[in-house]
């Protein structure tokens, strides 16, 4: 099993978010770009539009098909890495770093209790594992 960043908070769809101060950075798992095998495209909300936790912001597509990205939290789009539409493979090759997708300005910090730690998220993928 892979080792998860313990700096990130992780949701059960499989996204991550690096939380500093009312600011978050976002990102697909390595264990979901691994899943997905080789990314084609990827759709995302432009920049001042806002997200809503549990809502999808956007679509992946690999071979393997088209995923939503669903949002962990609330809030506004404040950036959007413009480096991963010269370069989609850095979320392939670096999913937890140069491969994050947006920046969103937070609007219920409670929300964030709702998300898994890096242990947390390990024992949630062993079970869904168990499971299939």
């Amino acid at each position: 099993m892979k080792v998860f960043p313990d700096d990130l908070l992780y949701s059960r769809e499989h996204i991550w978010i690096r939380v500093d101060g009312e600011v978050g950075v976002v990102g697909i798992t390595d264990y979901a770009q691994e899943k997905m095998g080789e990314i084609l495209n990827i759709e995302l909300p432009e920049d001042e539009s806002t997200v809503e936790m549990d809502e999808p912001f956007g679509t992946i597509e690999s071979a393997k098909g088209i995923v939503e990205l669903i949002s962990p939290v609330t809030g506004e789009i404040i950036n959007i890495n413009e480096d991963i539409a010269d370069d989609i493979g850095i979320i392939n090759s670096d999913p937890h770093d140069t491969g994050w997708l947006i920046v969103v300005e937070l609007s219920d910090m409670e929300e964030l209790d709702e998300l898994l730690d890096a242990e947390g998220y390990h024992d949630f993928l062993v079970q869904e594992l168990e499971v299939e």
